[in-house]
């Protein structure tokens, strides 16, 4: 058994982190008021996965959710107290080989202005009315990573 590899970013109102695992199976998430924990099979050899997170705040464990799909599984961590910036996932400031930012998603929201606060409050909306764990919303800011960026273009070839 070995831990998932995973990478998190903070929101406003939700912290992201996503598992690093491909073509998942029996994927279990557990959301406590103050744990994350995670557990699934992963890959060709169905190598075991377990995570066990005791987050820096409490979150609400009911309004909480995840999206398998084949190349990971992301949760959606409700904040309990919503607002208030996370300057790391773990209550210990421990520096975890498994776990990383994701700077591709990360967004200092703190100094964000009125304007921009109302596209959250549409996110937080669309979160509420959720159904299964199948429908996470788009974020926005967030990047696919199938997209393209400007810096992806060729590169002539060195001399």
């Amino acid at each position: 058994m070995q831990p998932a590899s995973a990478k998190w970013y903070d929101r406003r109102d939700y912290v992201f982190i996503e598992f690093c695992v491909e073509d998942s199976k029996d994927v279990q998430v557990k959301f406590e008021k103050s744990k994350l924990g995670f557990s699934c099979l992963g890959g060709t050899d169905n190598i075991k996965h377990h995570n066990e997170i005791e987050l820096f705040e409490a979150i609400d464990p009911n309004e909480s959710k995840n999206k398998r799909t084949d190349r990971s599984v992301l949760c959606c961590l409700r904040k309990a107290d919503s607002g208030k910036s996370w300057p790391r996932l773990t209550k210990e400031k421990a520096k975890l080989n498994w776990l990383s930012v994701d700077f591709n998603n990360w967004k200092d929201w703190e100094d964000d202005s009125d304007e921009e606060l109302s596209s959250f409050d549409r996110f937080s909306e669309m979160m509420n009315t959720m159904g299964g764990e199948d429908e996470l919303p788009e974020v926005d800011g967030a990047e696919d990573e199938e997209s393209a960026d400007s810096d992806d273009e060729k590169m002539p070839d060195l001399e």
